[in-house]
């Protein structure tokens, strides 16, 4: 125990949403607590993923299998293997309960990636697992809703190691500290099971969860308004949005010129391109939708500036 000294970072008491579920360390891990209580050796994924995952299930000798998705996010030509299990990613919360509940009394086995849907809450009797560090400024954290606990202990996570880059930008801009958030994504990869830290968890505890759903839901509705004319993608109005997805054919030309505007648009998946042919769908998606984004920091005044910047090079 200490008591006096230099105070330190306040601590906060707000209610955390996904408060009774586990509370873990990142999402890879997440998955890897997954692997570990139910046993899974096979697995089949959809080809429209990233690689985060590939460390996890090749430290846990899982056997890989690879299915397409429709326009609409949707798996296609699904079959499952005996024992093996479904993971079903729900990208930009397009994927509705009553979809995920349908999988789940056809396939049994299935495992739902709600990394894009934080304010969705699960469905009974499905593993789901969210990832805090894309809906909110902290560098790590993941919550899991699963009926079966690790039987070995786990260590607590510590994250004050890993926040300068979050700092940084707060008080300089996104560029000066990139260079240190794609490292603290790669240090994930190498990283064990533990529990969320207590810095992640009080940082949980201080947001408006209120405001930052209403505010987001908002963002993608203006959005949406705007371009849903030209959008390939027909969407869903989703409470609470990660990202507004914007399918257009010069998709990838249009995120480097926005770049010159200070508008950073990722390629969330760029591991499709060496997974897929170039002419299958996956492949074009990944390459040309624009994940907009419309989160808390923002308004329609920056929202209006992206539109006409956009619009400007369609």
């Amino acid at each position: 125990m200490e008591i006096g000294g230099y105070i330190e970072f306040e601590k906060y008491n707000r209610p955390m949403l996904h408060e009774e579920a586990e509370k873990l360390n990142c999402g890879r891990n997440a998955l890897a607590y997954l692997l570990e209580t139910k046993s899974i050796k096979k697995i089949c994924m959809p080809k429209f993923m990233c690689n985060s995952c590939d460390g996890v299930l090749k430290k846990y000798k899982v056997s890989v299998r690879y299915y397409g998705i429709d326009l609409n996010f949707k798996p296609i030509d699904l079959s499952l293997a005996e024992n093996e299990w479904l993971y079903v990613v729900n990208f930009y919360g397009q994927l509705t309960n009553d979809f995920i509940l349908e999988l789940k009394s056809i396939y049994h086995r299935i495992i739902a990636d709600y990394a894009q849907a934080y304010f969705q809450k699960p469905v009974d009797g499905v593993d789901t697992l969210y990832t805090c560090r894309k809906f909110f400024g902290v560098a790590d954290g993941a919550i899991l809703y699963t009926n079966k606990k690790i039987k070995r202990a786990i260590p607590k996570d510590e994250s004050f190691e890993r926040m300068r880059f979050l700092l940084g930008r707060f008080e300089r801009t996104a560029s000066e500290f990139y260079s240190e958030y794609v490292e603290n994504n790669h240090l994930f990869e190498n990283e064990s099971i533990k529990e969320m830290s207590k810095l992640t968890e009080n940082l949980l505890r201080s947001i408006d969860y209120k405001m930052v759903k209403q505010k987001r839901t908002e963002n993608f509705i203006y959005l949406h308004k705007k371009f849903k004319e030209i959008n390939k993608l027909s969407l869903l109005e989703i409470p609470g949005a990660f990202m507004y997805p914007l399918y257009i054919e010069n998709g990838a030309e249009v995120r480097k010129l926005l770049q010159q505007h200070k508008i950073y648009i990722p390629t969330l998946w760029p591991a499709v391109f060496h997974r897929c042919n170039q002419n299958e769908l996956e492949c074009d998606m990944a390459k040309n939708i624009l994940p907009l984004p419309i989160d808390q920091r923002y308004g329609n005044e920056e929202l209006s500036y992206m539109i006409e910047t956009v619009l400007d090079y369609i």
